[in-house]
């Protein structure tokens, strides 16, 4: 593999110095913002023609229950498919999704039901999008800039987070629905471009094709997690902090509501103060190089703390600086739970293990989101939000406790975080995986045999 040519650029933006991230990295900034767009100009749309809550509710639900159900999935193709021809198919659905939408919405032919299946289009291309996207960096960058990587890319989702719903209410006034959705198709071409003109010589150590039965495959991917100690601890903290911790679309506009006895502007504030305190954590963690485990327990622990404390919050001065400090703790535990998966991962199985990343943290949203919107119905919105946070700390106990008595279970840590690689079990492949489930496509020559 050749390496990408060195640039001029500062640890904080090192991973930049690698051709095909820093084309990826722009086009995904564009796209990203786009889909913020979107997703405004829908809302817009789905309260325009209803004037319901429960509606809206519901169209988030449809969006981000595809990628509960195949997430995993999503995965497995991931490491079965080129990840550059995947997400050109993914992108370039989502990109039809978006042109559809437009054409309904300017043709005045849009109705509801229209709108639940447009989202569920774009929930299915996500769920098989996302595992991609996330292993593919990998690939980009090599695991000296992983770190760094992951760090840009949660700086660049911020970003477009902060940018993205702004720039969507303006296009809302000046070219009304149907215009701001052709404005995200356009966004697409930038990624899709980004992805046909990158260097294949560049990329760093491209896993072998596999290919086998996909559920066997899927199976797999999750009893490998399971039973590796330090992905096991991941899954463990990220599968209860992510499900009931990761809920701030749901909490922030509430707390605007109620506690603070604000309006959409008092939501807006505060979805900012949180990009603005991601951003500058992600800045930060940047700079840093392989996560430490404990780092991903200070990030879940400060998380956990300020979410309980926003519980309390009955005053601009106080809720402010709270979320700020929540979108900072929230970078630091998310990119460094993706950076050790992303480490820790086999090659040829890291799709599926980041499949397993993307399930917990964002698909099991309507399962937290349902529990939290109750909660907060029958018990009031800061208990509610006390509650899920008293849960988040039994995340991190049953993390802690798991690190205790899975002492004796195998580690996947490379050799340069100072922790052995697991032991080679039959025909050189890691313990506790199979010549089967790894089986990779063989060379043109042997299969033309």
């Amino acid at each position: 593999m050749t390496q990408a040519a060195t640039h001029g650029v500062g640890t904080t933006f090192r991973a930049f110095r690698n051709y095909n991230y820093r084309l990826y990295w722009s086009g995904q900034v564009v796209s990203v913002t786009g889909t913020w767009m979107q997703r405004v100009a829908q809302d817009w749309l789905v309260l325009r023609l209803t004037n319901s809550p429960l509606a809206l509710g519901t169209i988030s639900a449809v969006q981000f229950t595809p990628i509960l159900l195949f997430s995993l999935f999503g995965g497995v193709f991931a490491d079965r498919v080129p990840k550059v021809k995947m997400l050109t198919i993914t992108q370039g659905t989502m990109a039809i999704q978006s042109l559809i939408f437009a054409v309904l919405v300017s043709t005045h032919l849009i109705s509801l039901w229209e709108i639940y299946v447009l989202a569920a289009v774009l929930g299915t291309a996500s769920a098989m999008d996302v595992p991609t996207r996330q292993a593919f960096v990998m690939e980009m960058v090599g695991p000296e800039d992983i770190s760094n990587a992951v760090a840009l890319n949660s700086i660049q989702f911020n970003v477009a987070r902060i940018i993205g719903p702004a720039l969507g209410g303006f296009a809302i006034a000046a070219i009304d629905v149907a215009g701001c959705l052709y404005v995200n198709t356009v966004s697409f071409a930038f990624v899709i471009g980004a992805l046909l003109l990158m260097h294949q010589s560049e990329f760093f150590d491209v896993p072998p094709r596999m290919v086998g039965k996909v559920v066997a495959q899927l199976v797999e991917g999750v009893r490998y997690a399971l039973t590796t100690r330090d992905i096991a601890v991941i899954v463990i903290v990220l599968g209860i902090v992510g499900t009931f911790g990761y809920n701030f679309t749901v909490m922030l506009p509430l707390v605007a509501k109620y506690p603070l006895h604000s309006g959409p502007g008092g939501f807006g504030l505060l979805t900012s103060a949180m990009g603005v305190g991601s951003v500058v954590a992600g800045l930060v963690v940047a700079r840093g190089k392989s996560p430490a485990l404990s780092r991903l327990f200070i990030g879940a622990t400060g998380l956990t703390v300020l979410l309980f404390a926003l519980g309390f919050a009955n005053s601009w001065w106080f809720a402010v600086p709270v979320v700020i400090g929540l979108g900072m703790f929230s970078i630091v535990f998310q990119t460094t739970a993706n950076t050790r998966l992303q480490l820790l991962a086999p090659p040829q199985m890291r799709g599926r293990i980041m499949s397993i990343y993307q399930l917990l943290f964002a698909g099991t949203t309507p399962i937290g989101g349902t529990i939290f919107g109750v909660l907060a119905d029958d018990l009031g919105v800061g208990e509610g939000i006390r509650i899920v946070a008293v849960l988040c700390v039994g995340g991190l106990a049953a993390g802690l406790l798991y690190l205790r008595i899975g002492a004796g279970k195998r580690i996947a840590l490379p050799p340069d975080l100072g922790v052995p690689v697991p032991a080679a079990g039959p025909a050189g492949l890691p313990t506790g995986l199979t010549a089967g489930s790894l089986q990779a496509e063989p060379p043109p020559k042997e299969r033309a045999g």
